[in-house]
């Protein structure tokens, strides 16, 4: 019988999800020319939904990642992980899908990859239909073929079966032991030598944050070592992404957290709480590369009026993850974006001398001169970079409106220093000047890719938004409240597309998976 967990996930997608879902549609019609994007990472075909990134490996120089793709399965509907690999995780090739129920006779569901003690990639998952978490080991570094996923049998310290619940796993190893948990409310941690055989330890979680709301649960749990701490990155269902920093307790095999951190805010449309009513950045997933690089991605849900992106299967920008002796984590764009740089427009020196004063000020501002037009955006697919010295941004309300259309109407980019937080569009993340230290200038990095925006402060902050209604208008402005203020430099790239593969996936199906009829 399926443990309570299990049941309540199950009747979660079936009952919740299920209306906020097109249908599966024939996996092979293709989005709409509209929501085509230049560099992020997305589905080629029709309407999915969930479209979690999973088992990650870096793997003789090419990225392996895996997403859910929803689609029939004999008259019914299952889960496959669709197969994309890339040598810089920008440029992507659709595999064939592997990962499906047609081979493992079950759907997936998220989980995470890892490497076997015999330097195997292996990929642990939740076996939707199965009633437990699932191992397949792949035959092969280029994930080629895997061999029969087999279950995690869990038993307790005498041998009897444990009483856990089978929802999102994560796997790692410390030493000569694989550790693996389970999601759910409390995250249960149990270990094994051969990855069959499991022993139940306890709880995962030595202890919640206060800020971690009762009834929040652990799901797309990855856990990894991040400089001298340990980082769990994970979701709640209602909340959407956050992240953990703390340390492995060695002797009670047990995470003791030290810090809990969001990475996903409400916007002024969405409720306070709620699965795809206010989870714009879920379910995510990281990768370890050659490098040393900690490298995420999280799948992009409820950014839009209606869930419009929710069955388009968006991933972020990959983001670089790391962590200094300050204990703050730093999130900042993929290095390799830089490489996809074109035609710099630099504008230095720029003074905003017209900022809006008196009480009825509106924001952005509605007219020139206190809208002040900075530049031309160079098509939809671009990177902005902004400069603002420390002691000009001090206790300064201003924003920069991207898709301007010059009377008011646009996406802003505020700095907000009443409330300490960067606000995009309507989602406001903690962000604050005054925090900074002393001397560091603000570097706002702002990448536009057609309707999809993200914003990077200072690696500190980063926050994501959908302006649907750009019109095609390419108008960048700027404006500031109460006194006039300089902004050191404006930094302006073309970003070259990276989506060549898309095209060809979407012209070939090859990531198509077996229908069973």
């Amino acid at each position: 019988m399926k443990n309570s967990f299990t049941r309540i996930a199950s009747a979660w997608f079936i009952f919740t999800a299920a209306p906020l879902l097109a249908q599966p549609a024939a996996p092979g019609i293709q989005p709409e020319e509209e929501w085509v994007l230049n560099y992020h990472l997305m589905h080629p075909g029709g309407p999915s939904s969930p479209g979690d990134p999973n088992p990650a490996f870096y793997l003789d120089g090419v990225c392996h990642l895996h997403y859910i793709l929803r689609h029939p399965w004999k008259n019914e509907e299952s889960f496959s992980f669709v197969h994309v690999t890339s040598d810089d995780m920008l440029h992507w090739r659709w595999q064939t899908t592997k990962l499906q129920p047609a081979f493992t006779g079950h759907g997936m569901f998220s989980g995470t990859g890892f490497m076997t003690l015999d330097g195997r990639p292996a990929a642990i998952y939740h076996g939707r239909g199965s009633d437990r978490n699932q191992i397949a080991i792949a035959k092969d570094n280029a994930l080629s073929a895997w061999e029969k996923p087999f279950p995690l049998q869990i038993k307790n310290a005498d041998g009897s079966e444990a009483n856990v619940t089978h929802w999102d796993p994560d796997c790692f190893v410390i030493g000569d032991t694989y550790y693996a948990i389970s999601g759910g409310v409390k995250p249960p941690v149990f270990k094994s030598k051969d990855l069959k055989t499991w022993t139940l330890i306890g709880d995962f979680l030595h202890h919640d944050m206060p800020d971690v709301t009762i009834g929040e649960d652990v799901s797309c749990p990855n856990f990894f070592k991040l400089g001298n701490k340990w980082v769990l990155l994970c979701i709640s269902h209602p909340l959407g992404c956050r992240y953990y920093i703390g340390d492995w307790d060695a002797k009670k095999e047990q995470f003791v957290p030290e810090k809990h951190v969001r990475m996903n805010w409400r916007s002024d449309q969405q409720p306070v709480w709620g699965l795809f009513s206010r989870t714009d950045f879920f379910a995510p997933e990281s990768v370890l590369t050659p490098d040393g690089r900690r490298v995420m991605w999280s799948w992009l849900t409820s950014l839009a009026p209606q869930q419009k992106l929710l069955n388009r299967t968006i991933q972020s920008l990959p983001r670089e993850l790391t962590l200094p002796a300050d204990g703050i984590l730093r999130i900042q764009p993929l290095r390799e974006l830089e490489g996809q740089r074109s035609d710099l427009v630099t504008i230095n020196d720029v003074k905003l001398a017209s900022p809006v004063t008196g009480f009825r000020g509106k924001l952005p501002p509605s007219a020139a001169p206190q809208l002040q037009r900075l530049a031309e955006l160079p098509g939809n697919s671009a990177e902005v970079r902004i400069t603002i010295a420390r002691e000009q941004a001090a206790r300064k309300l201003l924003g920069f409106t991207l898709f301007s259309d010059g009377k008011g109407g646009g996406l802003p980019v505020l700095l907000r220093p009443e409330t300490g937080t960067l606000r995009v569009g309507s989602t406001e993340a903690p962000f604050a000047v005054a925090d900074l230290p002393a001397g560091e200038d603000v570097e706002l990095r702002i990448f536009i890719d057609n309707y999809l925006v993200e914003v990077f402060a200072n690696g500190r902050q980063s926050a994501v938004a959908a302006h649907l209604e750009h019109g095609n208008k390419r108008g960048l402005d700027a404006f500031v409240i109460g006194e006039a203020t300089d902004l050191k430099k404006v930094e302006i790239w073309k970003i070259k597309p990276t989506n060549e593969g898309f095209r060809d996936a979407q012209k070939s199906r090859v990531w198509l998976p077996d229908e069973g009829k």
